[in-house]
């Protein structure tokens, strides 16, 4: 069995309590920080933990310090790889570009598929072609749970890899590794997938972090204090040019200030004055149109998705019945699934969702134990 990982360190207590559980199972270690954002060096959330320091101090450890610390405590080596570019052309111009276009991204999905399950152990295995069984394995804080098994709802005998939900309901992330294909869940390992964070947090404390009690965040890394539009405006330096508000009908209800502003579904801050609440409905990036309805007018049973990876079972030729999930705090909901000609997922649910919307991710899970996670892809309508 390889002992040799390279253990993803943001400085969080996650990461920190995954490299101790690593080290103490016997693993030959190396701590790793992604340096992803030049402007994001004081509240470094690289790995999904939150941040590990308050973003408006002018002092104190930032995410880079206290992992470099808890690697020197855990007497493990440790590096720096710089990811900027990469982050850029990869997570935060399809994010902007998906906002200029009407959808609504999810950018934690994309930094997981292309960096820190991709380039990054691309980067690993240099100096080990041709001896890839000695090449290290990958680790991070997540909370999810890696298996191995024989593939679901298909040829039992099949070998697979399968991606599970983490034991701690609240703290599970499978939704957002669902795009790991088998190399990759071959290579990894969630240390966490079987704690809750109260038990993570008392391993820190034991083993005398001074990160055990730092604060989780709830936002996008790269964007402080969740202000989307004002981190769009300001990384193009674009005016986003008003546009009309318009029922289903075509009927013009007012001005919008600009179609990066608004997401399906949302009411608040619209800025109109309307006989009755009205919800984004649909946004036409081409027309310059955010269209608004009644809120029963947001339902609908189905959708199609693309770029779609299968992870505990291989793409099925019929259809099957599955739960899916159209956004990461969405309650699974049962459904049929099947596979287009064209290789998309077009999937119906029993009931009527609210409120899908193009440019989430969709996932499934077996029907069974909601449990597994099926497969996902991209909602393109």
């Amino acid at each position: 069995m390889n002992r040799k990982a390279l253990i993803a360190m943001s400085g969080g207590v996650d990461s920190s309590v995954a490299a101790y559980i690593l080290k103490e199972q016997g693993y030959d270690l190396t701590g790793v920080t992604l340096r992803l954002c030049e402007e994001y060096t004081d509240n470094d959330d690289v790995f999904g933990e939150g941040p590990v320091s308050d973003p408006n101090a002018k002092e104190g450890p930032t995410g880079l310090d206290m992992a470099s610390a808890i690697a020197r405590k855990l007497d493990i080596d440790f590096m720096v790889m710089d990811y900027r570019n990469e982050f850029q052309e990869f997570v935060i111009d399809p994010f902007v570009n998906a906002y200029e276009n009407g959808t609504t991204p999810n950018p934690c999905v994309e930094c997981n598929r292309c960096l820190k399950f991709g380039k990054l152990i691309d980067d690993s295995d240099e100096g080990f072609e041709g001896d890839m069984e000695n090449a290290p394995m990958l680790a991070t804080g997540h909370y999810a749970v890696i298996e191995e098994g024989s593939a679901l709802y298909g040829d039992e005998n099949s070998h697979r890899w399968r991606l599970a939900k983490a034991s701690d309901p609240a703290k599970d992330q499978s939704y957002f590794l669902y795009s790991l294909d088998q190399e990759t869940l071959s290579r990894s390992l969630f240390p966490l997938g079987n704690l809750d964070k109260n038990e993570v947090r008392k391993i820190a404390e034991k083993q005398g972090f001074v990160n055990a009690h730092r604060k989780d965040s709830q936002d996008i890394c790269f964007i402080q204090n969740g202000d989307y539009t004002g981190f769009i405006e300001a990384y193009t330096g674009k005016d986003y040019r008003d546009g009309y508000f318009v029922d289903t009908e075509g009927n013009t209800l007012g001005i919008h200030k600009g179609i990066i502003r608004y997401t399906v579904g949302q009411r608040k801050g619209l800025g109109l004055s309307l006989k009755k609440p009205m919800y984004v409905y649909k946004i036409d990036a081409e027309r310059n149109e955010v269209i608004l309805a009644d809120d029963e007018q947001l339902f609908s049973r189905e959708l199609n998705a693309e770029d779609f990876n299968w992870v505990s079972m291989a793409a099925p030729d019929k259809p099957f019945r599955a739960l899916g999930r159209i956004r990461y705090r969405h309650k699974e909901a049962p459904c049929t699934v099947s596979v287009n000609e064209d290789g998309s997922v077009h999937i119906q649910f029993d009931e009527a969702q609210r409120a899908i919307t193009a440019g989430q991710s969709v996932v499934l899970y077996d029907i069974e134990s909601d449990r597994y996670v099926l497969g996902g892809g991209i909602i393109s309508k």
